[in-house]
């Protein structure tokens, strides 16, 4: 596999078979990655294609956007990537993207709901009404806009696999997700694991991963945070097993491996470092990374229909 670099982007190798990931897993399919020209979705975007598939990647950035086309196709010495400028929350572009996408590859087997604008993510009380509409409209409107677009296709052919890229549903310090990007997630979780239940025995799996920890960003960088939301504490992002925070190609390699075990993810999730343990990743510090640790416990249907209309952890009874 050639080593590509980039002025533009900030990314690193992405070879993956040192995770024990098979270099054609997917090879046949399609995917699309949206925000998939940037920090995590690059990752996805760039393991997925190390993997085998053909990945048409939306981004509303078109330097960036045409840079990973250009990178991954690089990478991988093949017409492999096809770059669609599109904003998710318009019907207009979503149909042009799948125009796109079926005239360049003639099908889409894997849809990665990513894009988010993180700079939405204030408090209730220090936010204007219109934060909480354009976080509904990425993350709710869109990731629905684009099942709409390429899960019937999925259903006719009984095979597919639609994957949300979540976080935490409400907000919680010192996490970075402030409380109007939460709740933006949050409703896109909640028609995506609907529409796991919606395509029970059609071929088409539907779950979340969450990234947590997955980024590759200078700090000093950041655009500034809204007024009363929280500072950027460099210590949270020190994930364990890692020097810092997860990568995004070890992100992505997570990301493949829940691919491929989609028919045991469906109606549910799984957070990247859950996965990585499974996968076996080779940490590069696994002296932090707990691989004894039981993995994050999944719950029943019904606490999950149930989970937002708890108080805190649950109702646990009134005292006598």
């Amino acid at each position: 596999m050639a080593t590509v670099t980039s002025e533009i982007l900030n990314i690193m190798p992405v070879d993956l078979a040192y995770t024990g990931l098979k270099k054609d897993s997917l090879k046949g399919k399609v995917a699309v990655v949206t925000g998939g020209a940037s920090n995590v979705g690059l990752g996805y975007a760039r393991a997925i294609a190390w993997a085998g598939a053909n990945v048409v990647v939306t981004d509303i950035n078109e330097v960036n956007g045409k840079e990973t086309e250009r990178v991954i196709n690089a990478e991988n010495e093949d017409d492999r990537a096809l770059f669609v400028k599109c904003d998710i929350t318009k019907d207009d572009d979503v149909s042009n993207l799948a125009a796109k996408a079926f005239e360049k590859f003639g099908k889409v087997d894997i849809l990665i709901n990513n894009a988010m604008n993180m700079r939405l993510n204030g408090p209730v009380l220090g936010s204007d009404i219109s934060d909480l509409d354009a976080s509904y409209a990425i993350s709710a409107r869109g990731t629905m806009l684009l099942i709409k677009a390429f899960v019937p296709g999925m259903i006719e052919r009984k095979y597919g696999v639609v994957v949300y890229s979540a976080t935490q549903f409400h907000y919680a310090p010192p996490m970075v997700g402030g409380s109007i990007y939460t709740a933006g997630k949050a409703a896109a979780t909640s028609i995506v694991m609907s529409l796991a239940n919606e395509v029970k025995d059609t071929g088409v799996n539907v779950f979340c991963l969450t990234p947590a920890g997955v980024g590759r960003f200078d700090l000093s960088k950041m655009p500034p945070r809204p007024e009363g939301a929280p500072k950027f504490d460099p210590a949270m992002f020190a994930m364990p097993g890692f020097e810092g925070m997860v990568p995004p190609e070890s992100g992505g390699a997570a990301m493949v491996y829940s691919i491929l075990n989609a028919d045991t993810l469906h109606g549910s999730g799984i957070i990247v470092f859950d996965a990585l343990k499974a996968m076996n990743y080779p940490f590069p510090k696994p002296e932090t990374a707990g691989l004894d640790a039981p993995p994050s416990r999944r719950v029943s249907d019904m606490e999950l229909t149930m989970i937002l209309c708890t108080m805190g952890p649950g109702f646990t009874g009134f005292p006598e």
